[in-house]
């Protein structure tokens, strides 16, 4: 092994890494459909590039579950089901009640503040798309907070996944005033210090959303 192999100067992000960042935020926010098949050509029109990077950027979103490639026939948005959401929320409760306990160790007013800003941006907007942001944001910056750049790097696909959801059934998700609470609720307890009212608003938080999303999932007409 020589020196070179890994001591090499660093690159700037590559178009690769922008494109698959172009794609997670085109199917976060519903503008690439949840089932919906990547067509190659189209793609690289669309984004000024050649087909070679483009494939690189989609095989990244493919390791990391954004994207399936079925036999045949190409490469599709995920489609998820009430089970991919209930284990999409496992995921998330474990994450984020990990981060709110390093908060919890650490300054909490601070952090509680921060939060309580963002719920307050919530509360100013009526605007279902507007509100879904914001409590995506609410939830990124709670476990960018926790300061663990694991923790934020496994949180990230599961708040893309998150925003599929939202985005997909902002109309009917949840009412403007029942989520301002929640966050409300949840800032104002990480802010107080208080770790047992903390994990437990943010179980609760999780399963409701669970409740509510595959509800809505199972009964899309309704």
């Amino acid at each position: 092994m020589t020196e070179s192999e890994f001591i090499a100067p660093l690159a700037q992000e590559s178009t690769a890494g922008l494109i698959a960042e172009k794609l997670r935020q085109a199917i976060a926010h519903g503008e690439l459909q949840p089932g919906a098949q990547l067509g190659e050509a189209e793609l690289a029109r669309r984004l000024g590039v050649s087909r070679g990077p483009l494939r690189e950027g989609m095989q990244r979103l493919t390791q990391e579950g954004l994207l399936t490639s079925i036999p045949y026939r190409g490469l599709f948005v995920i489609d998820l089901t009430p089970d991919d959401v209930r284990d999409m929320y496992l995921a998330r409760e474990a994450i984020e009640r990990a981060a709110a306990r390093r908060i919890l160790q650490g300054d909490h007013v601070a952090a509680g503040d921060e939060l309580l800003r963002i719920v307050t941006e919530m509360a100013a907007t009526s605007d279902p798309n507007e509100i879904s942001d914001v409590d995506v944001r609410f939830h990124e910056r709670l476990v960018e907070l926790a300061d663990s750049t694991r923790l934020s790097r496994m949180h990230q696909t599961y708040l893309i996944e998150t925003q599929m959801c939202v985005h997909a059934l902002a109309d009917s998700y949840v009412v403007h005033g029942d989520r301002v609470v929640e966050h409300h609720a949840l800032a104002s307890a990480i802010r107080s210090g208080d770790v047992h009212l903390t994990d437990k608003l943010l179980i609760a938080h999780m399963e409701d959303a669970v409740e509510r999303l595959s509800s809505r999932l199972d009964h899309p007409e309704a």
